[in-house]
């Protein structure tokens, strides 16, 4: 209501009470005038009511929600379920236009102004991650693998003669699968191991530059968070080669905005060297349903050229999810989870090497790699490579989700491409291992439970395997042996909360 609907109150209800209505009122108000005014992620959370009061103003300002409005298009915001309306706050016509996913769409003033707000604070959040310089991003309808497309579709009108993709190899499908999506032939440079760690091969890439001609070359694609024992590409060295040959680069960051490791990287090799665009995913470093992720860069002009990439209009459920979620948090509460995972990280590294110790293993050395750790899995490689896949399965059957146990010698084809030892990072690495990671929003619990069960695991399989070690126990509390009433309970736990049945949980992977 306006100042005239509650003076117009104050003749029904006593104005002291009105008034102080009216205050309060004005303090949501407030807020939502100083986000508009200053665009930029307030330092403190919203509390629900503001957040969907400044979402429901937004709405009233597309046409689909006019009152007595008469749409006679072909695509003026009708939804046939109030479920689905309701879902989306009733913001029906998406971002953008047809030509242009940032352009303004006259009948849906609130929907673009939503838009504008979201790229806005997105931005900020990435100054503050670290990427002080960024000057310009989007969020996008499409996982990261899709807007990885985007920026190579854009480079094309760069640089028409350009028809390869220099890509230090990262065992990861959606990257690779985006070059050849967008027409172009992927040249992988294998790494090199430096330690446990593989690194970048800084002289392949400049070799191969050389070798097929910088103005054949669209673009160097290179990787920032990753899985150990890989690590983050040399990103300074690269920049600095790219700027030397006049080639773009284009960054993967998919889940490095989490990561201040990562951000730091990116920041020095746009100011030594050259980064076209950085992209990364929204419900890596946000917390939010997939589907969404952010192009950046530090060149307006390319980032535009990026978003015209786009065909047509655009869901804009990334970006009210990604509002919604940072207004939640607001710039305090990211950084506590920030804080929170790296506290994380320390945590799990120190609970795996004790575990891997125990078991005759070792937590490999990766120290250039903020997110993933990796354990070594020397003695079921010395008996079969089935006992290592078998062990992923137990784990996976005992609802321990996002661990990756990784054999030796796999072989992957993919788009006519095969790699051997893929998930691995390398042709052969020295041994099979397996991979956690510490990742926004996980929980101290996390780690104790997983710790738990990995210990369990390996027990009963070093035992069925008869390795020698198996009757060896760890020295602390934590790692005590649990009882098979002690996971039923906990499973059955589990069960009745996500209503899973125990068909499934006990299904093979």
């Amino acid at each position: 209501m306006n100042t005239e609907n509650f003076a117009l109150c104050e003749k029904i209800v006593s104005p002291s009470y009105i008034r102080q209505g009216l205050q309060a009122h004005r303090t949501h108000e407030h807020l939502i005038r100083l986000l508009i005014e200053k665009g930029k992620c307030p330092e403190d959370e919203w509390d629900e009511n503001t957040i969907e009061l400044f979402l429901h103003e937004l709405a009233i300002m597309d046409s689909n929600n006019f009152l007595g409005n008469c749409g006679v298009g072909e695509r003026e915001g009708r939804v046939a379920s109030s479920l689905v309306a309701r879902r989306h706050y009733r913001l029906m016509h998406g971002i953008g236009r047809s030509g242009d996913i940032a352009a303004i769409q006259p009948k849906a003033a609130g929907s673009s102004l939503l838009n504008k707000i979201t790229n806005s604070l997105v931005l900020d959040i990435l100054r503050i991650a670290g990427v002080r310089s960024v000057s310009s991003c989007f969020v996008v309808p499409l996982a990261t693998g899709m807007s990885l497309t985007l920026c190579f579709l854009a480079l094309r009108h760069r640089r028409p003669k350009a028809k390869f993709i220099i890509w230090p190899r990262i065992d990861q499908k959606s990257c690779f699968k985006s070059m050849i999506t967008a027409g172009f032939e992927p040249v992988v440079i294998e790494n090199l191991l430096e330690g446990d760690e593989l690194r970048t091969d800084l002289q392949s890439v400049e070799s191969k530059i050389q070798q097929l001609g910088a103005e054949n070359v669209l673009c160097v694609h290179s990787t920032t968070s990753c899985f150990a024992p890989r690590a983050p590409d040399r990103l300074e060295e690269l920049a600095q080669i790219c700027a030397k040959y006049d080639v773009p680069h284009i960054v993967n960051n998919a889940y490095g905005v989490q990561l201040s490791k990562c951000m730091h990287l990116i920041q020095q090799a746009a100011r030594v060297g050259r980064i076209d665009a950085f992209v990364q995913s929204l419900d890596k470093n946000f917390m939010v349903p997939v589907g969404g992720a952010i192009v950046a860069g530090f060149d307006d002009i390319f980032i535009q050229e990026i978003s015209k990439m786009y065909p047509g209009r655009a869901s804009a459920s990334p970006s009210v999810d990604a509002l919604i979620t940072l207004l939640s948090l607001g710039v305090n509460g990211y950084k506590r989870l920030l804080k929170e995972r790296k506290e994380m990280f320390s945590y799990l590294s120190s609970e795996i090497k004790k575990l891997s110790e125990a078991h005759g293993e070792r937590l490999l050395e990766t120290p250039n790699n903020p997110v993933s750790l990796a354990m070594s899995l020397k003695k079921f490689h010395e008996r079969s490579d089935r006992a290592v896949t078998q062990l992923g399965s137990m784990l996976f059957t005992r609802l321990v989700s996002g661990a990756r146990v990784v054999p030796v010698g796999t072989k992957q084809d993919i788009n006519g491409y095969t790699f051997q030892g893929f998930m691995s990072h390398t042709n052969c690495y020295q041994f099979p291992y397996l991979n956690a990671a510490s990742a926004i929003g996980i929980k101290k619990q996390d780690v104790d439970i997983f710790i738990k069960k990995l210990d369990k695991c390996l027990k009963i399989l070093l035992k069925e395997k008869g390795i020698s070690g198996a009757e060896m126990e760890t020295g602390t509390a934590m790692l005590e042996k649990s009882s098979d009433a002690d996971m039923g309970q906990l499973s059955e736990t589990v069960q009745n909360n996500l209503k899973i049945g125990a068909d499934m949980v006990n299904q093979p992977v």
